[in-house]
């Protein structure tokens, strides 16, 4: 496949990437299986089925394997590339106009409106994963107990992916059976491939290869972190972000929402980055730009470094923060996928992975469902209260505080996206209208 025809058709697929993963993957189903008819149906989805292995958006890493399966190494890193600049673009210029006008009266009204309709989105992701995932009762049970250990007990959000993941591993170790479900559902081959298999790009894995691979991705992945540490004492907040998002790229399995609570709470409560409500606002913008949703942490980076910015111009700190999270959270999706890329037939066929994975993929559900309750808490009520006996520590809501506009607007959200089936970013408009039309009429 000629690098510039590819290059444009990647470019053309970065503008479309709205949606989530599923709509991103299914851009990149319509573009390079039915329309160009690059890749075969099977070869796509084999590709698909690795990336869900792997932490990170598996859209955008579906997007750096199959440019590696076109146009090798250079093919990879154009595609997953193209994937996210437009949406870090859209984003960054967004972030800027949060910090310098979210105080206003009329985009306070916008955020006002679009934070009842993202609780509907989380609430509809639960419900989508839900229906998928949660299959067998023991799925069931790990999808119930994550929830509760991290609303009722506050249990750090890596142990409970650990957790899940060892009960998988057992489950199928006792259970042969268990892990035996298919990802993606039956499908036909597709319209015939114009470039078969056999010219799709190959290598065979070696230990030379990978240990190339993985030293310059890892030197990659935090000379950033590493240079700013050494340059940088006026503040710590991009070292501590560096390393905190080089963190949650390795543990972010089942979507950005899984992840989503684990940066709301360490971001607002440990790290002081956002304020509680502000999560919530970082959120909605990043479901109106393309590209993955886990772009939501430059929003974070560029609020928290405009805020501490040390001896920096506070506008240089937010810029040069959202560039470097940015950096720490994608480069390990291209290191993963172009390491992993030779092994993936024998990963793919290994039960006990499979099995792993299936009992964190449950257990996204319940952690989905926690960031659901953050969410709806910092929304629907101006205050809350922290209620702790023993092992238990759990927020609820002072009933007296709540607000009705936002109640009336998440009622509207959640009637169009699960009664009418309206898509995200409607949705998010019609909120944002109705947001603006009650601080017009005095009630906002």
């Amino acid at each position: 496949m000629p690098l510039g025809e590819a290059t444009r058709a990647w470019f053309a697929i970065s503008l479309q990437t709205f949606g989530g993963p599923a709509g991103q993957i299914a851009v990149m189903q319509h573009k390079l299986v039915d329309e160009k008819r690059w890749i075969g149906q099977r070869r796509f989805l084999h590709a698909l089925n690795y990336c869900t292995l792997l932490p990170g958006p598996e859209a955008q890493q579906l997007a750096i394997y199959t440019g590696w399966l076109l146009n090798g190494t250079r093919g990879g890193l154009i595609a997953g590339g193209l994937f996210v600049l437009p949406g870090a673009l859209a984003l960054l210029v967004l972030s800027a106009v949060y910090v310098r006008f979210g105080s206003t009266g009329v985009v306070s009204a916008l955020f006002a409106g679009v934070a009842p309709a993202v609780i509907a989105i989380v609430l509809q992701a639960v419900q989508r994963i839900g229906k998928r995932a949660l299959d067998h009762a023991a799925l069931v049970a790990i999808a119930v107990g994550a929830f509760a250990a991290l609303t009722l007990f506050s249990v750090p959000f890596p142990v409970v992916v650990l957790a899940a993941g060892l009960i998988g591993w057992a489950l199928g170790r006792a259970f042969p059976g268990f892990a035996s479900r298919a990802s993606h559902g039956d499908t036909d081959d597709g319209p015939p491939p114009l470039i078969s298999d056999d010219a799709l790009h190959h290598e065979l894995p070696s230990k030379r290869r990978s240990f190339g691979i993985l030293l310059v991705g890892v030197l990659l992945w935090f000379a950033p972190v590493a240079v700013f540490a050494t340059f940088v004492s006026s503040t710590d907040v991009f070292v501590d972000q560096g390393l905190f998002f080089s963190g949650a790229a390795v543990v972010t399995f089942g979507g950005a929402y899984a992840v989503l609570a684990y940066v709301a709470q360490q971001a607002v409560y440990v790290y002081g980055w956002l304020a509680p409500g502000e999560m919530i606002r970082g959120l909605a913008l990043a479901e109106t730009t393309p590209g993955p949703l886990i772009m939501v942490v430059q929003f974070v980076a560029f609020v928290g470094a405009y805020r501490s910015p040390g001896s920096f111009d506070p506008w240089v700190a937010a810029v040069l923060a959202s560039l470097l999270v940015t950096w720490v959270t994608f480069v390990p999706c291209f290191l993963f996928v172009l390491l992993g890329a030779p092994y993936v037939e024998r990963l793919r066929h290994n039960r006990s992975i499979t099995a792993a994975l299936t009992g964190v993929t449950a257990a996204v559900v319940g952690v989905i469902a926690n960031l659901a309750v953050f969410f709806a808490l910092h929304t629907l009520f101006d205050d809350n209260r922290e209620v702790g006996a023993g092992p238990l520590n759990v927020d609820l809501p002072v009933l007296s505080s709540w607000d009705p506009v936002a109640f009336a607007i998440t009622g509207v959200a959640l009637a169009v996206m699960f009664g009418r089936g309206w898509s995200p970013l409607r949705t998010l408009g019609l909120c944002a209208a109705l947001g603006l039309g009650a601080f017009a009429v005095g009630l906002g």
